[in-house]
């Protein structure tokens, strides 16, 4: 009942029991994945796990690749792996093999493990969930646990989404206005045709907040890659700046959702700014990786702004589109003088690639062929296959209904690598794939738990297995995988559709009418808000 399914897994003779009295001993290069073990086990056995002992769990060392790993369980449990990733993937799978009251956080020892041999490694470096964080807040606490549970599920990338229109989440000592200002709104749109809460809404992260996610996740060996957007989706950096923008009116942080029309201008000043931002960044994301958006950028101040046209006219580009690669450009150079790489969305595309940047294509496929085609490394993010705040159902009353039907069936099928590149050299320039969940219209934890699960773990899937499908062995294994959820605390969708409080009978802004409903949700989406 393993997710994701491993390589290889077959019963041996034998059984393990877990209780008090079981050690845990490690090599000294994996003792930071064993004292994470030893904190997940010791609540539910009661003991402490000690580092000595006969009859116990062993994380040695072994000729794998670093995230490959080799689990034997008998009298004893020996975990075998590349490096410390590979150990903490072949613990989390020892994890699953217990019952699920194993999950839980005190009682229910001793447990008994029928014996088992494990082979496994993944198939995909990049394996990664997008959260919103800018749309919605989530507190340190529930994004803490957010990564233990892409964790369990052997995701190793936490894209964190903390700068839109709707709000700035991230404290920048030098411009202390993006949070002072920036990362609060007065109330929020709820529905499909306008309707507003009346209540404020924001929050943002220190820097040591940042700093404590950042460790938390790398102890989980999960990556925290962060996205500052820009050009576009920067209008609570303009209302805290206003010397950011092309307007000469203020704006205030963006109470609703879609494609805003503010951008910020290419003034040379802005430019600055925004590497002062980037300066801080990097100082708290070790990440190799920064994402800067790059997505639904319009252009139409810039068309009608002075400045923007002269710069145009000073550097020759041909039009706006240039425009906007040579901002991004200014970007990937100081990245890279700081050995860092940047990621944008697929519209940097549009106007000429910023050399060396890696494209994250969303609008469906096309930008992840051209770009690796091209020679540029992708992760596949396809809005049609893995965005988790469209809706799981057909006719279901989802808490807010959006976009088309993506059913958990839907992101089992996925397949990272795009049909037009398989069997093409190109098809090694795909890094992986990042299921998003996006937060416009999911407002607290809860509801975040209810749109990624059980898809989260289909998802999971398609980045560590091989490309082989068998969705009725999938489903069997997750049907021993929800009870694990279930101890955990996930909220999750049931195959029956939303539990009571999931569901929100008369939401503001959706109309009685279906049609009428229908139609204006075929508007919004072809319209559609970022990646």
């Amino acid at each position: 009942m393993i997710v994701p399914k491993p390589v290889k897994h077959e019963p041996r003779p034998g059984t393990f029991v877990l209780d008090r009295e079981t050690s845990l001993a490690a090599d000294p290069a994996l003792s930071a994945v064993a004292a994470w073990l030893r904190g997940e086990l010791a609540p539910v056995t009661g003991g402490e796990l000690p580092p000595a002992g006969s009859g116990g769990i062993r994380l040695t060392l072994g000729d794998l690749p670093p995230e490959a790993y080799r689990l034997t369980v008998g009298r004893t449990v020996e975990i075998v792996a590349g490096g410390p990733a590979g150990a903490f993937y072949g613990a989390q799978t020892f994890r699953q093999l217990l019952p699920p009251a194993a999950f839980r956080r005190a009682g229910g020892g001793p447990f008994e493990v029928p014996g088992a041999y494990v082979e496994d490694a993944p198939r995909f470096g990049w394996r990664g969930c997008l959260l919103d964080v800018a749309r919605h807040f989530m507190t340190k606490a529930d994004v803490l646990r957010f990564i233990d549970l892409i964790a369990l599920h052997k995701l190793n990338v936490l894209h964190l989404h903390l700068t839109d229109d709707q709000g700035w989440r991230i404290e920048i000592r030098r411009h202390p206005r993006l949070t002072e200002v920036g990362a609060w709104r007065k109330e929020s749109q709820t529905g499909w045709n306008g309707a507003m809460d009346g209540r404020p809404h924001g929050g943002y992260y220190t820097q040591e907040d940042i700093k404590e996610i950042v460790a938390y996740a790398a102890a989980r060996h999960v990556m925290v890659v962060p996205e500052i957007d820009l050009p576009g989706h920067t209008q609570a950096a303009i209302a805290a700046y206003p010397e950011l923008g092309n307007l000469d009116t203020p704006l205030e942080v963006r109470t609703t959702w879609g494609i805003g029309q503010n951008v910020l201008n290419v003034e040379d000043g802005t430019v600055k700014f925004f590497q002062d931002v980037l300066d801080e960044v990097l100082e708290l994301f070790p990440s190799p990786y920064i994402v800067l958006g790059g997505d639904e950028c319009r252009k139409d101040q810039w068309r009608a702004s002075p400045a923007a046209q002269r710069r145009i006219a000073e550097l020759g580009l041909r039009d706006e589109e240039e425009l906007q690669s040579w901002f991004m450009r200014q970007f990937d150079v100081y990245l890279a003088a700081r050995e860092r790489r940047l990621v944008g969305w697929d519209e940097i595309l549009e106007g000429g690639l910023a050399p060396g940047a890696v494209v994250a294509s969303w609008r469906g496929e096309l930008g992840a062929v051209a770009a690796a085609r091209a020679g540029h490394d992708v992760v596949n993010c396809s809005n049609t296959s893995v965005y988790f705040d469209y809706r799981q159902g057909p006719g279901e009353d989802e808490p807010v209904p959006f976009g088309t039907v993506l059913t958990l069936e839907d992101v089992y099928a996925f397949e990272p690598v795009p049909a037009e590149l398989r069997g093409e050299p190109a098809a090694e320039r795909v890094l992986g794939a990042q299921c998003g969940v996006w937060t416009e219209l999911i407002d607290s934890s809860r509801r975040v738990d209810y749109m990624a699960f059980p898809r989260l773990a289909a998802f999971a899937e398609t980045v560590w297995c091989p490309p082989e499908r068998d969705l009725p062995d999938f489903h069997a294994r997750l049907a021993g995988h929800l009870p694990r959820l279930d101890a955990i605390g996930v909220e999750y969708r049931r195959a029956d559709g939303p539990l009571p409080w999931q569901t929100r009978p008369g939401v503001p802004g959706r109309p009685e009418d279906p049609e009428r409903w229908q139609a204006q949700l075929d508007a919004w989406t072809s319209n559609l808000r970022s990646p």
